[in-house]
Parts: structure tokens; C-alpha cells; sequence
């Protein structure tokens, strides 16, 4: 008996040896999507989204530099968008319960500190006023 057991654990160590083997170039980032083109670390740009969540994912794909995280504003995009899929009745279901699942955890997703908006000066009469704008 132990010795079949650890015949097939060879078997199987061998046969997936040159599976093994197979690297990935330097340049390439690994690929795991969740759902579709775009939907997960990496994407298969420039293919065409499938759907919208995809869509939206690639949207969010779009606004995030390489190799940095996204913006808050980014993030929450995402998180909307995918909120409202998952709660259109002419989705698929099974659409509907990926989209929730991709607005849970955009609402998770780290971010970027957005940069500073920078002070503006305004004149009211002799008196200088200062203004920051919210992005």
C-alpha cells in the first residue's frame, strides 16, 4: 500500500516537472483574474472587456498607474460601479454575485495618498484669503 502511494507521488512529481520548468519572462507580470479581461491583479490588455463588470474594471485598470496603488477616488469608482451590477435584476446572476464580490473588495483595496491640492490665493478687498479645493 505505502509503496503504491509513494509510486504515484513520483509519477506525478515527474509529469509535472517540465510544467514546472516553464518560466516567466522577467517583463511580464503574472495575470490572476477573477472575472474576465481586467477584473484582478494584471489584465489582458488590449482585449476587449467581456461585460460590464469588466468594464469597470478595466475603468479602474485605466486610472491606476503600473506598479502603484490606485487613488481613493479610483477605488470608490470601482466600488460604485460594481455595487450597481451587482444589484441590476437584467444582470446574470452569476454576474450579479462576482460584481458583489469586486465592490467588497474595491471598498477593501488599499490606496494612494492623493496629492495635496495646493492653497489658493484670493483678494477680498485688504485682506488675503486662502482656499484649499477638494478634489
Amino acid at each position: 500500500m505505502m509503496k503504491t502511494f509513494f509510486v504515484l507521488v513520483a509519477l506525478a512529481i515527474g509529469l509535472s516537472g517540465p510544467a514546472l520548468a516553464q518560466s516567466i519572462p522577467v517583463e511580464q507580470a503574472p495575470v490572476a483574474l477573477i472575472h474576465g479581461n481586467y477584473c484582478g491583479p494584471g489584465n489582458n490588455a488590449p482585449a476587449a472587456p467581456i461585460d460590464a463588470l469588466d468594464a469597470a474594471c478595466a475603468r479602474h485598470d485605466a486610472c491606476t498607474p503600473d506598479g502603484a496603488l490606485a487613488t481613493k477616488a479610483c477605488n470608490l469608482r470601482l466600488q460604485h460601479e460594481a455595487d450597481a451590477i451587482s444589484r441590476d435584476p437584467r444582470q446574470p446572476d452569476d454576474l450579479r454575485a462576482m460584481a458583489g464580490l469586486v465592490s467588497v473588495g474595491a471598498s477593501m483595496m488599499m490606496s494612494s495618498r492623493e496629492p495635496e491640492a495646493s492653497p489658493s490665493v484670493a483678494r477680498s478687498g485688504d485682506r488675503t484669503l486662502l482656499a484649499t479645493y477638494a478634489h
